[in-house]
């Protein structure tokens, strides 16, 4: 189909950022393109079992015709990530990076309402997978970006547009690959924004909350190996290696972590106490009663920052033995370890205690924790542009309890920002989206994006 898009890379004029408006086709294209997106399987079962080369070549087509001009990378065939930069008109001006992945999380058809890879529009609202977990973040890039090419609209800042494969896994063929392989791509780039922050939070109180994300915890998948003395399921066996495995297991489940609040954290705490008019004490000697104590009283409020208080290990897999009458000679556990900034020596140390002398444990997974400045000039025009358009809303930062491509661009010196906007009605579970059954978006979030979106990025 023909497409008028202007395929020129210098647009024929520049526009004043406080004058643009982001036309309806833009709008249109959002809800197209993400409902696109969605129909592209591009499910990530792990292992290299995944091809998102589809997708790229869609994300990279809608890009040419905006006179960019995307390249195709690959670490392993099929596994594809899209890179393309759009000049700003201030080459001395640090660049900025715009990242989505491309890759998605399993889904079986039969668990839900609409088939997951339909992208069906139903009454206003994209139902997929993806659609939250990050086609639709995708699609706002890409609506953006051609709307600025249709009205003229030139950054002073170079922007690096990054979709990515293999997010959902371990990101070696993805955001991994790019840092390590070709770092080039993200010359001048010192800051970026990714998924996910800037949605709306109901706390079921009327106050609607806008998390903008300055963090992540740092991530330590680990398996456990427990040996011990193979024999006869009937005989005495004091060296049995589920029994070591099993207790070793418990201990991690059932430990308490101490309080480790950072900086981001903190903020989140502090603006959170601040608008439900509770007075507390963050840096008192007995700080961890005070943040127990606020946390019960935020209610639905307190999951935005109750797993970011504390590093954490869930023991989360278990593997051993291949007959109910033979004691096997090894046991095998994983658990999905997190850990804040500044808290990976604990972790380590807490991991070796509670395993202890008859159980190793190795990382099979390990990324590091990031944090980003909620102070910076970026942070308040991120603020701005969501309460330019929710005036209502309370845009407070908060540290992800996971993580995200972030932590790979790190590597590269990029400091990192969760930021998908997201405008969502009351009884809309944001979370529960992740990965969840009848994944959707509504039209007007996605429209509520793309002006934020626009806004952001052209006052950055």
């Amino acid at each position: 189909m023909a497409d008028d898009t202007p395929r020129s890379a210098e647009p024929a004029a520049s526009a004043d950022p406080a004058e643009h408006r982001v036309a309806e086709r833009a709008l249109e294209e959002v809800v197209r393109f993400t409902s696109d997106l969605v129909r592209i399987d591009t499910t990530n079962r792990g292992g290299g079992d995944c091809r998102e080369r589809p997708a790229a070549e869609y994300a990279a087509a809608r890009l040419a015709e905006a006179g960019l001009e995307p390249v195709l990378l690959e670490r392993t065939p099929g596994r594809t990530n899209v890179v393309a930069r759009l000049a700003g008109t201030d080459p001395a001006a640090d660049a900025l990076l715009v990242h989505g992945h491309l890759d998605v999380v399993p889904a079986q058809a039969d668990e839900w309402s609409v088939h997951p890879f339909s992208g069906e529009v139903r009454d206003g609202v994209v139902w997929g997978r993806g659609t939250v977990d990050m086609k639709n973040m995708d699609a706002m890039i890409l609506a953006v970006v051609r709307d600025w090419a249709r009205a003229g609209v030139r950054l002073r800042r170079d922007l690096v547009i990054a979709f990515t494969a293999d997010e959902e896994a371990s990101a070696v063929d993805g955001s991994g690959f790019l840092a390590d392989h070709h770092p080039g791509l993200f010359e001048g780039c010192t800051e970026a924004i990714g998924e996910s922050g800037a949605f709306t939070f109901h706390d079921g109180a009327g106050h609607r909350i806008y998390p903008i994300a300055a963090g992540e915890r740092g991530t330590g998948w680990l398996k456990l190996t427990a040996r011990g003395r193979a024999g006869h399921g009937s005989k005495v066996n004091r060296d049995n290696a589920v029994t070591r495995l099993a207790a070793a297991v418990t201990r991690i489940g059932e430990h308490r972590w101490p309080l480790r609040l950072t900086p981001t954290v903190r903020a989140a705490l502090t603006e959170l106490a601040a608008l439900y008019g509770i007075e507390t004490d963050l840096y008192g000697t007995d700080a961890a009663a005070e943040v127990d104590a606020l946390l019960d009283k935020l209610g639905p409020a307190a999951a935005l920052v109750e797993a970011t208080v504390r590093n954490s290990a869930n023991p989360t897999m278990l593997t051993a033995g291949y007959k109910v009458n033979v004691v096997p000679g090894d046991a095998v556990a994983h658990v999905d370890g997190r850990f804040l900034p500044g808290g990976e020596d604990e972790f380590r140390e807490t991991l070796d205690r509670l395993t202890g002398p008859d159980v190793d444990w190795e990382f099979e997974h390990r990324e590091v924790a990031l944090q980003a400045p909620v102070d910076s000039p970026t942070y308040a025009r991120m603020r701005a542009a969501v309460e330019a358009f929710a005036p209502e809303g309370h845009v407070v930062p908060y540290c992800m309890s996971g993580g995200t491509d972030a932590k790979q661009f790190s590597r590269l010196g990029i400091t990192g920002y969760g930021f998908a906007p997201l405008r969502l009605p009351e009884g809309f579970d944001h979370q529960a989206m992740f990965h969840g059954v009848d994944e959707r978006v509504p039209v007007e979030a996605l429209h509520f994006g793309v002006h934020v979106l626009d806004r952001f990025l052209r006052t950055v």
